[in-house]
């Protein structure tokens, strides 16, 4: 039989470093630097994995699942490290890419890294449009701002009510301005018009996604809690992906950071602020979710459609969620800042979520009870 190799991948844009460690020896049986090439790659694995049984593992970043895909594609067993809950000695400060490849590959042996769920191909590319609709709102935001900050630096204030209503718009399409300055303003609301565009295209074809036969029945069960429609919906299952993996719902609490950080030393403990060590995005969109279970319980005419046709057990799931999340919000809100109970909603609306996407209703119910 072929011995267990552990390989430790520091991956760059342009490089990869690889230390291989066999059995339990304590130093690299080889260190190899090579080009980040699929050719390359494959000539060096093919001669490795002649002689070894490869088990390989890169820390996440922004080189993404191609090394990941080029290697299961050999049939080489690879793994993707969460990089914020990889172990770093406090006393350690020198840093390169063989000692990032060698810690890698002992921690990695040792049983010492969590790791990350791979999405497909498709199910990446349906997250980029996710994203790509994220950021395409942040570029309108901006562009609001630049109006705005314009002119009031000339002196005009919108006294009418709140900005970017209908009453809005027509103020700013009627305002005259000289020279240069009535360029620049037309110039600012042309772009703004673009991205509103570009931006309502993005929602389309997100919706058409969202709609379709791999998607529905999933963001179907999330639109029915309140505060949820499907944009948030797509946002928590392209960048959470199979819900399932997760065995509790305080596992996938603790995924999204919304679990309060412990600091205990001898005889005493300290809660500290959530740990915000999970996915921002899915994060983001609990958050504004949770400010909705501030108003009493009830179903509105738009929640009332997106409930239309789905699961008995799910709406009833999120009708739960409403009570008892209205009543923590305000029970905590009387003691505490306002944002720090939506926190605690946020969090426990995850669990909700984990139940309704996993189909333990039943058990989360009867906590809820």
């Amino acid at each position: 039989m072929k011995s267990i190799a552990y390989v430790g991948l520091d991956v760059h844009k342009d490089s990869i470093v690889a230390a291989l460690f066999v059995g339990d020896e304590r130093e690299a049986k080889f260190e190899k630097s090579f080009a980040n090439d699929s050719l390359v790659v494959k000539k060096v694995f093919n001669r490795w994995r002649e002689e070894y049984d490869l088990r390989c593992c890169y820390e996440a970043s922004s080189c993404g699942y191609v090394l990941h895909r080029w290697l299961v594609e050999m049939g080489v067993n690879c793994e993707i490290a969460a990089p914020s809950l990889i172990p770093t000695r406090p006393g350690d400060h020198v840093k390169t890419d063989r000692r990032d490849a060698r810690k890698l590959g002992r921690l990695y042996r040792a049983g010492e890294l969590t790791f990350i769920h791979i999405p497909t191909e498709k199910e990446e590319s349906t997250r980029g449009l996710v994203r790509c609709r994220e950021t395409m709102s942040k570029e309108v935001r901006q562009s609001k701002h630049y109006i705005l900050k314009f002119l009031q630096l000339h002196g005009f204030i919108f006294r009418g009510g709140d900005n970017w209503t209908d009453k809005h718009w027509r103020y700013l399409r009627s305002l005259k301005l000289d020279g240069a300055d009535g360029v620049v303003l037309q110039e600012y609301l042309a772009l703004l018009n673009y991205k509103l565009d570009r931006l309502g295209e993005l929602d389309k074809q997100i919706e058409e996604i969202a709609f379709s036969e791999s998607y529905k029945d999933l963001i179907g069960r999330l639109r029915c809690f309140r505060g949820i429609d499907t944009h948030s919906a797509m946002v928590l299952v392209t960048e959470i992906g199979d819900f399932s993996r997760f065995a509790s719902a305080e596992q996938l609490m603790s995924y999204l950071g919304l679990v309060p950080g412990c600091h205990q030393s001898g005889g005493s403990s300290k809660r500290r602020s959530i740990t915000k060590a999970g996915n921002s995005r899915c994060r983001h969109v609990l958050m504004e979710a949770a400010w909705n279970y501030r108003h009493k319980p009830a179903v509105g005419a738009r929640l009332r459609v997106r409930q239309a046709g789905q699961s008995p057990e799910v709406i009833n799931l999120s009708w739960k969620a409403q009570h008892r999340l209205y009543k923590k919000f305000w029970r905590l809100a009387n003691r505490i800042e306002s944002k720090k109970a939506a926190v605690a909603v946020a969090r426990e609306l995850a669990g909700f979520i984990w139940a309704a996407m996993t189909q333990c209703g039943d058990e989360v119910l009867s906590k809820a009870a």
